[in-house]
């Protein structure tokens, strides 16, 4: 007996399903995120990894290798910043020192008798801070994080090995799916008894069906690999050109560490919208900190609005936007909502994570998850 559900009730039942499904990301993070971003480092080796597969460079060494590869380029990008903060270490007396002095001179000139801050001084500040917890916390984090990094190298090694399997079940079960029904058609429209000849022409119609739910299926996952293979490498190149401009013209400029805030730049930039803000807030402080003038802080404002400006609102655009061919507001939803799920590194895996969905739907025969693609495309329906 069939249970009749009107649309409303179909809408509540699919929201709270949503909602379920988003506690149990939210709640179970420490096993979706690192096996997220191995599916996402897949994505990225993917056209490295067919290339030594064609000339039969045997499977476990590819695997190695793309491993050595993600390794070293974490290796680099930490010892980077290593090497910066120890430098920062190093000069941040003198910078406590100029950033006590502004702070009192700010309490004067605004009439601000609170003694905290008319007698400010940042290095007793620092002294009630409990450094033993505070390295304990910086420990405990950093053991989180290497563990978190191994973890993702599991799921990658299991990811390269079984996407093969994964996907040839994935479209049994889809073929068998869409396949099953035009069987039905067939047979009700030949009921007759099959002869030899109708039995031949019976099986070349099933094998045409077949193929053709295959040739669907296969565009839908190299439309995926293809989409999110562009976004992740030109989002790279992007950021990683954004922040070496960045550190060169700050460098040049004159303001300390310049290195640190191109790293700013191209990895806050992973975020859309909200992560060019978050690149800018740091060294536009620091740089009122070492110079102490107003000045100082427009001109790092010019030079990394000028930057993001070329890189994120011109150039990603015109690379990135008319492939992904997302709404700039479903954008903006999904970096609040996958921010909400796994903090900051949902912020960063929300685009493209939103666009694997879309084109997913996007390929759907559903009227209503038609309905959802178009809202989700940045393009006009015609």
């Amino acid at each position: 007996m069939k249970i009749k559900t009107d649309g409303v009730v179909k809408f509540f039942i699919t929201i709270i399903g949503i909602t379920i499904i988003a506690l149990v990301l939210k709640e179970l993070s420490h096993v979706f995120i690192p096996f997220i971003i191995a599916l996402f480092l897949y994505f990225f080796f993917e056209p490295l990894n067919n290339f030594l597969e064609s000339k039969k460079i045997p499977g476990f060494i590819i695997t190695l290798l793309d491993i050595a590869i993600t390794v070293l380029i974490l290796y680099t990008v930490g010892r980077v910043i290593f090497d910066s903060f120890v430098q920062f270490s190093e000069g941040f007396p003198e910078y406590a020192k100029k950033l006590s002095e502004i702070v009192r001179n700010i309490s004067k000139e605004l009439g601000i008798r609170d003694p905290f801050f008319r007698y400010f001084s940042f290095e007793k500040l620092v002294k009630t801070i409990d450094f033993q917890s505070l390295a304990g916390g910086l420990f405990t984090s950093t053991l989180d994080l290497l563990g978190s990094i191994l973890f993702v190298l599991f799921f990658f090694v299991f990811v390269l090995s079984g996407e093969k399997t994964i996907y040839e079940a994935i479209k049994h079960y889809y073929i068998h799916k869409r396949v099953k029904p035009e069987i039905k058609k067939i047979k009700k429209a030949k009921s007759d008894e099959l002869n030899e000849s109708l039995k031949q022409e019976f099986d070349s119609e099933l094998q045409m069906i077949k193929n053709q739910k295959e040739i669907e299926l296969e565009n839908t996952f190299r439309e995926i690999t293809s989409q999110i293979q562009k976004y992740i490498i030109t989002k790279f190149l992007i950021n990683i050109a954004a922040g070496a401009i960045t550190t060169v013209a700050l460098y040049l400029y004159g303001l300390d560490y310049p290195i640190i805030w191109g790293l700013f730049v191209f990895l806050f930039n992973f975020i859309p919208t909200i992560g060019s803000a978050a690149a800018l807030i740091l060294p536009v402080l620091f740089s009122l900190v070492q110079f102490g003038t107003l000045t100082s802080a427009l001109i790092v404002i010019l030079i990394m609005t000028s930057v993001q400006t070329l890189a994120f609102n011109m150039a990603e655009p015109m690379i990135i936007g008319n492939r992904l061919n997302l709404n700039p507001i479903i954008i903006l939803l999904s970096v609040l909502i996958w921010g909400y799920i796994w903090g900051i590194v949902g912020m960063l895996l929300s685009v493209p994570i939103t666009a694997i969905i879309k084109i997913i739907i996007s390929n759907s025969q559903s009227h209503n998850l038609t309905f959802i693609s178009d809202i989700m495309s940045q393009k006009r329906v015609n």
